[in-house]
């Protein structure tokens, strides 16, 4: 088993239910993204550019969904992500499965699928 499976599968409730119905979006949205385990958790790539990751966090209670490149980009959904003193990443984050907004989601990864070949750090 892809040890980036096992993270997802080996997570406490809600943890585990919020990162399979993620993986489950993201795998049909975008089919040609590949699952990896980077970092010690889940990241997407399509080819050899990443796409996101999936973060559980204990200490914060939440799944962050990071977005590389994104944290440049201001998008009509730029509400829902947060950047929280980040220069590189900005993402998602989820508390409990109803709080995912599918529509919102799947829009934020085609918008990160068609940037995968821009830069994501921008220099000063």
């Amino acid at each position: 088993m892809n040890p980036a499976e096992e993270y997802i599968l080996n997570q406490p409730e809600p943890f585990r239910s919020i990162l399979m119905h993620l993986q489950v979006v993201l795998e049909h949205t975008l089919p040609e993204a590949e699952l990896k385990y980077k970092w010690r958790i889940p990241c997407y790539y399509i080819g050899k550019k990443p796409i996101c990751y999936f973060n559980a966090s204990y200490k914060n209670q939440y799944v962050d969904v990071g977005f590389w490149q994104l944290a440049h980009l201001l998008t009509k959904w730029d509400e829902y992500l947060v950047k929280e003193n980040r220069k590189v990443v900005k993402s998602l984050r989820y508390r409990s499965l109803e709080e995912i907004n599918d529509e919102i989601f799947i829009a934020i990864l085609k918008k990160a699928e068609k940037h995968k070949d821009e830069k994501f750090y921008k220099r000063k």
